[in-house]
């Protein structure tokens, strides 16, 4: 139900938002950079490793205006929106629209479950192709791969030896290191990173390991 303290908010330009925070990034080619975070609220899919379900639901109701100051008071290029799952939102791509416009780095992170049809260009699309180990596999558009260009990224989460496997078959078959950076990321607590490193090395693999950053800072709470 709609917040009827908010119903002042033009319906075309208002979002559902968990949090704004600043912090490093800690994930893609920008990892360790200071970047402003805007968590959108709410998520279609419920993968087993999930380490933002306190945005699934709740939030509060922000128009592109408010969401701008925000960000402006953190004087930092790089912006980051993200999740729960952002594009879940319809008023999400006008939000990235009016950053870009701004003159902001603006990063989106986003399942391979989102149309990413709807996103300006000149957004660099972090996409997370959902393994077999993430419960979510078949949720993949795998058209959204014909969308991506040298500057987004593609990302795996692996759980497992199986699901490095099943990574690594996607890779080779669908050629993706000809599209753009492929990143492996270990789910953490799930499987120890230098397991996949080896694995990579083994095989040969066109990709890059990922460690998530924040979560080795800060752990996994809201806020980093």
């Amino acid at each position: 139900m709609a917040d009827p303290a908010r119903d002042d908010l033009a319906p075309d330009s208002r979002l559902r938002i968990t949090e704004i925070f600043y912090s490093l990034q800690g994930e893609a080619d920008t990892t360790g950079a200071p970047t402003v975070f805007i968590r959108l609220t709410g998520c279609p899919l419920r993968c087993q490793y999930c380490d933002t379900a306190y945005a699934f639901h709740g939030g509060r109701w922000m128009d592109f205006a408010a969401v701008s100051e925000k960000v402006r008071e953190y004087r930092c290029r790089h912006v980051c929106v993200t999740g729960g799952e952002p594009l879940a939102q319809k008023n999400c791509a006008g939000l990235l629209r009016d950053l870009c416009d701004s003159g902001y780095r603006v990063s989106l992170e986003t399942s391979g479950a989102a149309d990413l049809s709807v996103v300006d260009p000149r957004v660099v699309k972090v996409m997370d192709l959902k393994t077999p180990g993430s419960g979510e596999v078949d949720r993949n558009l795998w058209q959204n791969l014909d969308l991506l260009s040298t500057d987004d990224q593609i990302k795996f989460v692996i759980c497992s030896r199986a699901d490095f496997e099943w990574a690594g078959e996607q890779v080779r078959q669908r050629q993706l290191d000809g599209i753009c950076t492929v990143w492996f990321s270990p789910s953490y607590e799930q499987i120890k990173p230098v397991d996949i490193a080896d694995w990579i090395l083994q095989d040969k693999l066109p990709v890059r390991l990922q460690l998530q950053l924040h979560k080795y800072l800060w752990g996994t709470g809201p806020g980093h």
